[in-house]
Order: C-alpha cells, then structure tokens, then sequence
C-alpha cells in the first residue's frame, strides 16, 4: 500500500470545495440551500480520536516490543495493516468531506447576516478543522505502523544494477 500523499489529499480538499462552492450557488439561485448538519463536525472528530487513540496504542505496543519488556503485548501485523487501511480510507474521505463542506462555508460567508446562514457556516468550519483532525491524525497513525526499511535489500539490488 502506498503512503498518504499529502498532495492527493490537498487535491481532493480543493476539486471537492470548488464543486461544493458552485453546488451551493446553484442550489441558492433555486431558492434553497442544504444544511450542514451539526454531526457532521462531531462524527469526524469522533473518527480523529479513534484514529489518534489506535495509533498511540500501537506505538506504546511496538515501544514495549522492541524493548523486549517482559509484559509486552505483541502487535499482529494484519491487526496492524487493518488499522493503517482505516486510517488511510479515514483521510480521504476526510479529505473529500473537508473539502465539501469548506466549499459550503466560504459560499456561506456572503450572507453571515443571516442567523441560521451563520451558524451553518460555523458548522461548516468546525467540520473542516475535524476533517483536517482526521487527516492529521491517519498521517501520525501510518508513520507509528510504518515498517523500518532495510537497507540490505536495498544496496544488494543497486550494486547488482
């Protein structure tokens, strides 16, 4: 599996909030404009602390292993690549939904005059902040599972090139 790419992820944040701005303002010309909704924010911040929770585990786990402690649980690897496959899925979705909702606050910032329109705007940024949690916290989680390279294979590949 490749590494989160933060490019990828800055590209899925922007193509989703340009769409997401001119959705909004074609669904505002129609009269209406969807809702962001309040546990929208909350689900995604739930999301980054599970993510952030797993990963300090596994590293006080792996800490514990390469410590040889005699109490140390050891770390399954498909327990481990499991959790590296969530996290990565967590940030690109995250990405996309950041992005989604970014889009929808700043289109949402011409009309902060408006109660309701204001404080969707502010569910919309605080979602942003918890996508951007989420991605954060994926990113950390792939660097503590991460596996150690090694530089015997390496060298023995490129010497016989």
């Amino acid at each position: 599996m490749r590494e989160l790419r933060i490019r990828t992820l800055v590209g899925v944040f922007l193509v989703a909030g340009v769409l997401s701005w001119a959705g909004a303002r074609l669904w505002n010309s129609l009269g209406t404009l969807p809702s962001v909704p309040l546990a929208a924010p909350i689900a995604l911040a739930v999301i980054a602390v599970i993510l952030l929770a797993t990963a300090l585990s596994l590293r006080a786990r792996l800490k514990a292993q390469r410590e040889r402690r005699p109490e140390a649980k050891g770390v399954d690897p498909l327990m481990a690549a499991r959790a590296v496959v969530f996290g990565h899925a967590s940030a690109l979705v995250a990405a996309l939904v950041a992005g989604m909702y970014g889009g929808t606050g700043v289109f949402l910032l011409e009309s902060l005059d408006m109660p309701a329109r204001r404080d969707q705007a502010v569910y919309a940024a605080f979602s942003v902040v918890a996508g951007i949690a989420v991605i954060a916290a994926a990113i950390f989680l792939e660097r503590v599972c991460k596996l150690p390279e090694d530089d015997d294979d390496n060298t023995g590949a490129a010497s016989t090139a």
